[in-house]
């Protein structure tokens, strides 16, 4: 008897100190050892000591998935948890339909149900995996089964889904049926309307949340200030400032004052940007950038190389790939050629980073506009990469600035050759090369390309522009006649033509 009581004692010892290793396990060859010694102490088979493993294992890094299906298969009755860890797990790695396969072997356990913690990442998973049915119809069963609105993390979970799959109506008409919105469910469909350029709609769910008492988080009022800077929407952005600066510990929140300078920069308030830049407690390499890009577009090249210094040495960080293709845009502005073939051919030995297409591509676009077509074509042929269409699209640029045939003929090729599935691409490249032609007084090489055109029938894609009066964005687009003041529009535009004409400047 007192040799069982000592069995039991050991193994009961032993049991406490695998469970405290296994929750001290912080890395994969920790994690090995433990195993090994799960298995040597006859405990590899136990459900609750395994799912230790298998929690630390799915979480630590998503290339260790693999190890924690192996670990799945050794557990002869998993729980639930066991199974939401591995459905969580896979719906955010590169395999999320891996997800729904444990969800399926979940459905099939005549014991177990799927609760409202598996849902949301199953949902998730049809989402990154872009499996839009399949989200559908777990959609229908919970509306079906009454979960689709009972619990707030579901409807977030849906609602991500809808606007992950671009499909903004049912992602709308869903957030709309949820009746105790949360800042979370406004932010995930303020984001979802941004992403896919329908930032008018997003900036009206911000105010909708706002007169229906959601107190927006630093999360929402980054994604509002995204959506005012795709829509020049000064005002807004502004009066999104002020309510910023009446809560507390918004104006020093990294991620809210990078939105504000990259709002201001892309409203055009150059000094505002510069503020709120120079008052940020904290200053990230993405912020640095977005200065830096800042000072580019507005044509402020010695201030965006000075920002390039003070990164270093006022906050000791070294410049990513973003910032210095803001300065590389900053000397194509101004135009400093040696400045930017410098910068491109020293980036890795100086800054250790390796340029990329966009860096490329920007240097290209520099020699260009400086008539060096040659240089720019012998630059492109170095490449340590295949040259895109922004490349051979700066060439073909060049080329209409300074009419060189030949070498226009070669862009419109190679970008051909890129492009042959986008048809308004393709009618873009044909249209410059028609007026090329016409430049260098080729009437009938522009004739032929201009009878192509058509007889392809490609369709011009409609322009569109956005205008801020008093508060309110309004877009207009090429040939649409259904705005309500379309014709006190098009009264003003006459006269403003008339007056034109009769005071030339």
């Amino acid at each position: 008897m007192s040799r069982l009581i000592t069995s039991a004692n050991q193994g009961i010892e032993a049991w406490k100190r695998c469970m405290s290793l296994a929750q001290r396990c912080t890395n994969m060859r920790h994690l090995k050892v433990i195993h090994a010694i799960f298995i040597t102490n006859g405990i590899h088979h136990n459900t609750f000591a395994i799912s230790k493993l298998l929690a630390v294992c799915a979480l630590s890094d998503y290339g260790h998935l693999p190890y924690a299906s192996l670990l799945f298969t050794q557990i002869p009755n998993p729980n639930s948890f066991i199974y939401n860890t591995l459905i969580r797990a896979y719906s955010r790695s590169s395999e999320p339909h891996l997800a729904l396969h444990y969800f399926n072997l979940m459905l099939h356990n005549n014991i177990l149900c799927p609760d409202h913690y598996t849902f949301p990442f199953v949902i998730i998973a049809c989402a990154n995996a872009s499996l839009m049915f399949t989200g559908k119809q777990i959609h229908n069963w919970l509306v079906k089964n009454g979960l689709a609105l009972s619990d707030g993390h579901v409807g977030t979970a849906l609602i991500r889904f809808y606007a992950e799959c671009k499909v903004l109506d049912d992602a709308r008409k869903l957030f709309g049926e949820i009746p105790n919105r949360d800042v979370v469910q406004c932010n995930v469909l303020i984001n979802g309307y941004v992403r896919c350029g329908l930032a008018l709609e997003g900036l009206n769910v911000f105010r909708d949340m706002l007169v229906s008492g959601i107190e927006p988080d630093e999360f929402c009022v980054t994604t509002a200030l995204k959506a005012c800077a795709h829509l020049g929407a000064l005002e807004q952005g502004k009066w999104i400032h002020e309510h910023v600066k009446k809560k507390k510990g918004f104006s020093s929140d990294v991620f809210v004052g990078t939105a504000l300078v990259d709002m201001y920069v892309k409203c055009g308030c150059i000094e505002q940007a510069v503020e709120v830049f120079e008052t940020m407690p904290k200053r990230t390499v993405f912020l640095w950038a977005v200065m830096i890009g800042g000072f580019a577009v507005h044509g402020y090249v010695r201030e965006a190389f000075h920002c390039l210094e003070r990164m270093q040495v006022e906050d000791g960080l070294g410049p990513d790939e973003v910032a210095l293709l803001g300065v590389l845009t900053a000397c194509t502005h101004a135009g400093l050629q040696k400045e930017g073939q410098f910068l491109l051919e020293n980036m890795e030995a100086r800054y250790g980073v390796l340029p990329k297409h966009e860096h490329y591509s920007c240097v290209v676009d520099l020699l260009c506009r400086a008539g060096q077509l040659d240089v720019a074509l012998q630059l492109i042929r170095r490449m340590p990469m295949k040259p895109l269409a922004s490349v051979w699209g700066a060439l073909l640029s060049g080329c209409r600035t300074h009419n060189k045939v030949q070498l226009a003929e070669l862009a419109v090729k190679e970008l051909l050759l890129l492009e042959d599935d986008d048809k308004s691409e393709e009618n873009g490249v044909y249209v410059q090369l028609s007026n090329i032609y016409l430049a260098a007084r080729k009437r009938e090489d522009a004739l032929r390309i201009r009878r192509m055109i058509g007889d392809k029938g490609f369709k011009k894609t409609p322009g569109c522009s956005a205008i801020e009066v008093y508060g309110e964005v309004y877009e207009f687009v090429s040939g649409d006649v259904s705005h309500s003041c379309r014709a006190q529009i098009q009264e003003m535009l006459d006269f403003l033509s008339s007056d034109l004409i009769d005071y030339p400047l």
